[in-house]
């Protein structure tokens, strides 16, 4: 006979007052100096969260729809081959594609938890409230947190599956990504599993297509970094006085979006203490997106102790899943 979950729990790892701090010490890091720069992670608010929801739903963004595609072929099969009773996403948002997961391991019997991980917390706890409703008998566990640095907080009992899907490990830069995959390895037992999801290299104009959407959602999502400043430390950026730029990179293989002032700009930022002069034309980036190939990123995978044991790409070759364990 099958109980209820009395309803999801959380672990909450981002209290305003650290979070505060750590976005004072990103501008003065990113904005006293040049080229400037923001961490990504402060475009994931409430609004930005949305807006980045907006962005997987639009034609020109093909990862969510290509990954899901792979998803739904290979569910079953993933759900066999690691036995998992834990599956954590990371960066899950709304969870989305997850549902697809959940729905082939559920089958299994052997499923007990879903551990969502997020940054932003209405977000996160919206999301697990609709995943309680949908599967009763699952414990939802969210955590609200940074995966950069929160991952040593995850629960490793059980035999746990670590789902990093939507290629947001290309947000990270290459030191970046090192750290955190042997963060990850550190930190899970042997016997656990890694689900990544990647964006593969493919032709520029496709690249720059999902980037620079002409309904100007990635726009106001990019420029959402700019609000944040704006609403958190009084910052007084003309919003609207920034263009978004989404560049590729071909020494790097990988997508670079920017703001470009659009005229010279005094900014003065509060919270931080700091006055920032922008000249007509200068950019602010505001997050990468690498794309992979997959001889190099399975490397990666490897050199933070896992083995890869299966790699999946859909049918046009946009991305690829790759299932790897921990030992």
């Amino acid at each position: 006979m099958h109980v209820s979950q009395p309803g999801p729990t959380f672990d909450v790892h981002l209290d305003p007052e650290w979070a505060r701090g750590a976005l004072i010490d990103d501008v003065r890091r990113g904005l006293g100096r040049r080229p400037l720069r923001l961490p990504p992670r402060w475009l994931y608010d409430e609004r930005g969260s949305a807006l980045f929801d907006r962005i997987t739903r639009l034609d020109e963004y093909y990862p969510t729809e290509a990954e899901r595609s792979i998803l739904e072929r290979e569910a079953d099969r993933i759900a066999a081959i690691t036995g998992a009773d834990t599956i954590i996403e990371l960066g899950s948002g709304t969870s989305d594609k997850t549902h697809t997961l959940l729905g082939a391991f559920d089958a299994t019997g052997r499923l007990q938890r879903f551990v969502p991980f997020d940054v932003s917390e209405p977000f996160l706890r919206d999301a697990a409230d609709a995943l309680n409703e949908r599967y009763p008998n699952l414990h939802v566990h969210g955590v609200v947190g940074d995966f950069t640095l929160h991952v040593p907080h995850l629960p490793t009992d059980g035999t746990p599956m670590v789902a990093f899907l939507g290629s947001t490990i290309g947000n990270l830069y290459v030191e970046e990504r090192r750290a955190f995959l042997a963060m990850l390895g550190d930190h899970l037992p042997s016997g656990a599993w890694l689900l990544l999801g990647v964006d593969l290299v493919k032709p520029v104009d496709r690249l720059v297509a999902a980037y620079d959407d002409p309904h100007g959602v990635t726009a106001e999502f990019t420029r959402n970094a700019l609000v944040v400043l704006n609403r958190e430390l009084g910052a007084d950026f003309d919003v609207e006085a920034f263009d978004h730029i989404a560049l590729w990179d071909p020494l790097h293989e990988r997508m670079d979006l920017r703001l470009r002032a659009n005229g010279e700009h005094h900014v003065r930022v509060p919270g931080a203490e700091l006055d920032l002069e922008l000249a007509d034309g200068e950019e602010i980036r505001i997050e990468i997106s690498t794309k992979f190939r997959i001889p190099s990123i399975t490397a990666e995978v490897e050199a933070a102790g896992f083995r890869t044991r299966q790699v999946w790409t859909d049918d046009r070759g946009d991305v690829a899943l790759l299932l790897s364990s921990v030992g």
